[in-house]
């Protein structure tokens, strides 16, 4: 009989670093001091050195000589690349996932898409951010594969922290929950067609604000 495995300290904070990365919680250029991460998560700095140096062989963080390990910065090329990887690993998860949602999962995106309409409002960017990782990994995962979302959010580490300057024009803020107005309505006639068109058109209209604010 096979032991069941619990996830050691190393993991958990591996896994909190990499939500912080995926939703925006640091930016660009930004270097991540060990003794300070340690002490926001409440842990020694023996569990953040190994999770950033994970994080930096995974890509997601950049290892800088004498200073430790800093958050990069994308060059417009990178960003057009990772868009298009986007678009079509998101896409096909959209489109599966809208023929195979259960209505609970329904519900819950529901609450969420109004919870991303109140973020806009209030211009709560981290509020926004997170409501909008649990949107997109409810509807992503309804899909049914495990590989698909792993690669999914391997491409999300290397651009949660540019999404942190999304509402830094608050006219091109306002209009950043049409698309998922547009998944909902595809959702409730279980269209996936319309799913994956609004979620390829979700990513195009923040991509082009992005890539503006590339190197």
């Amino acid at each position: 009989m096979q032991e069941e495995q619990f996830p050691t300290l190393q993991d958990k904070t591996y896994q909190t670093l990499h939500q912080w990365l995926t939703v925006g919680r640091f930016l660009p250029g930004e270097r991540l001091k060990i003794r300070q991460v340690a002490e926001e998560l409440g842990v020694s700095i023996m569990p953040v050195r190994a999770a950033l140096q994970r994080l930096a062989a995974e890509g997601a963080l950049v290892n800088i000589p004498n200073c430790g390990v800093m958050v990069p910065k994308l060059k417009r090329a990178q960003f057009d690349d990772i868009l298009q990887t986007r678009i079509l690993l998101e896409g096909q998860a959209a489109e599966l996932g809208a023929y195979r949602m259960t209505a609970p999962d329904r519900a819950t995106m529901a609450t969420l898409n109004q919870q991303m309409a109140d973020a806009i409002t209030a211009q709560d960017v981290k509020a926004y951010l997170e409501a909008n990782e649990e949107f997109h990994v409810t509807l992503y995962r309804a899909a049914g594969s495990p590989l698909l979302m792993e690669l999914i959010e391997t491409v999300w580490l290397k651009v949660g922290p540019i999404s942190n300057q999304l509402f830094e024009d608050e006219r091109f803020a306002k209009k950043l929950n049409d698309a998922h107005d547009d998944v909902m309505s595809a959702l409730h006639r279980q269209d996936g067609t319309a799913a994956r068109r609004a979620i390829e058109q979700d990513m195009f209209y923040a991509g082009q604000y992005l890539k503006t604010i590339c190197s």
